[in-house]
């Protein structure tokens, strides 16, 4: 009896620990709350261990992630697979054996805030190795430096030099490339890089080879309001919380934490801040760049004094490398046509909604793809062990847009 009445305390400590109320609309939800509370798990473990002293909680997060989820490079009959490097940065080369004699190629950044994850993650070798078959595609997935080693610019560097090192003539030839038929792409973080990568190379007339494509997944794209919409109505919505966001954001611009509580607050970003130009204002006014349906009854939070000395404190915050929605509209006009995905349950959601926007203004030609049911981070879940359906939706939908457009 008694072990019953243990058994029946831990069942329902461990379902009320699991259990979290969650928009009607998001796929299958189960699935996602057992997925964010395997993450708390870990999240929360690795703040007791910084806050001990015992390691930097990035660092503890990403032993689990390379203890769980990093594999070896490991061929099959359709896809050479090789560790290799581009302009010097560690890259997992997926190679399609047979078909044609010239091949596509995408160089794709995987997600992670920049301080988490690798190209060489399970869920990145699925999808890297999906590409490369079902495209006949040369796919390169970039390993650049993370956080809080290597701080902005470094992630930035590291990715252009492995892009130029992608197009030049040298690398095109060794791995059967069509110059023609090349495309930068990225989730989250690394949706991030392959959109200022884009805008930087585009605009660079001493390549020969450009980018024909850029592939945007549920990317990151500005850090001065984080009271869009998405973020006000997903604040809450796993597994990509508002201050966690924030976090990330300190990390990798090198910015001191303490300044989280200002982020959310949006006291970096008011009216006072003299380093924020009204022209920069309007770059991400989401008021004028989202449609009725996504701004809802969500209002704009612009105070009139707050913490002016941020943006100075944290230069990169006002930085178009790091912030690609900021940039003006005839770089945006350069660069090649775009798909963008959106998920409606993502504090991300209005960042790729307004550059998707702000690009189409550009004259960019912009498919917007956007899941009514998605959540941040569903791509890579499309395999085992959570086998999400939206995920696997937007696999698919993602490389059929590349199929059709490269």
């Amino acid at each position: 009896m008694r072990l019953r009445l243990a058994g029946a305390v831990l069942l329902s400590a461990a379902a009320y620990y699991v259990y979290l109320p969650l928009p009607s609309g998001v796929s299958e939800p189960w699935k996602l709350m057992m997925l964010d509370a395997l993450f708390r798990s870990f999240m929360q473990a690795s703040d007791v261990a910084h806050a001990m002293g015992v390691c930097h909680r990035v660092h503890l997060l990403n032993r689990v992630v390379s203890w769980v989820e990093v594999i070896e490079a490991r061929s099959s009959p359709a896809v050479n697979v090789t560790d290799s490097a581009l302009g010097g940065i560690p890259t997992r080369v997926f190679h399609p054996i047979g078909g044609e004699r010239l091949k596509r190629g995408v160089i794709y950044f995987h997600g992670g805030g920049w301080a988490l994850g690798s190209g060489r993650m399970r869920s990145y070798d699925h999808l890297c190795r999906k590409m490369a078959e079902d495209l006949d595609a040369v796919v390169m997935s970039v390993d650049y430096r993370l956080a809080p080693e290597a701080v902005f610019p470094d992630q930035y560097h590291d990715a252009i030099a492995a892009s130029r090192a992608f197009l030049s003539t040298e690398v095109l030839e060794h791995y059967s490339i069509d110059p023609e038929r090349v495309c930068v792409s990225g989730d989250s973080a690394g949706g991030n890089l392959a959109a200022a990568v884009a805008q930087k190379l585009s605009s660079d007339e001493t390549l020969k080879v450009k980018f024909k494509a850029q592939g945007l997944i549920y990317p990151v794209l500005q850090a001065l309001d984080f009271h869009t919409p998405s973020y006000q109505q997903n604040q809450a919505v796993p597994i990509l919380y508002r201050p966690v966001m924030a976090r990330f954001w300190l990390q990798y611009l090198g910015g001191n934490t303490s300044l989280e509580p200002l982020l959310l607050a949006n006291n970096h970003s008011s009216l006072d801040e003299s380093g924020i130009s009204a022209e920069t204002r309007s770059k991400l006014n989401w008021t004028a760049l989202l449609p009725a349906e996504r701004r809802k009854h969500f209002r704009p939070v612009l105070k009139e004094t707050g913490s002016p000395g941020v943006v100075g404190e944290v230069p990169g915050l006002t930085d178009v490398r790091a912030s690609p929605l900021l940039a003006e509209q005839g770089v945006l006009g350069r660069t090649p046509k775009a798909y963008v995905m959106t998920c409606e349950f993502d504090v991300l959601r209005d960042d790729g909604l307004m550059y998707a926007r702000r690009l189409q203004d550009a004259g960019v030609t912009v498919t917007s793809d956007h899941y009514e049911d998605g959540f941040h981070g569903c791509m890579v879940f499309a395999y085992l062990p959570m086998m999400s359906s939206v995920g696997r939706r937007s696999m698919n939908n993602y490389i059929r847009w590349l199929d059709q457009n490269l």
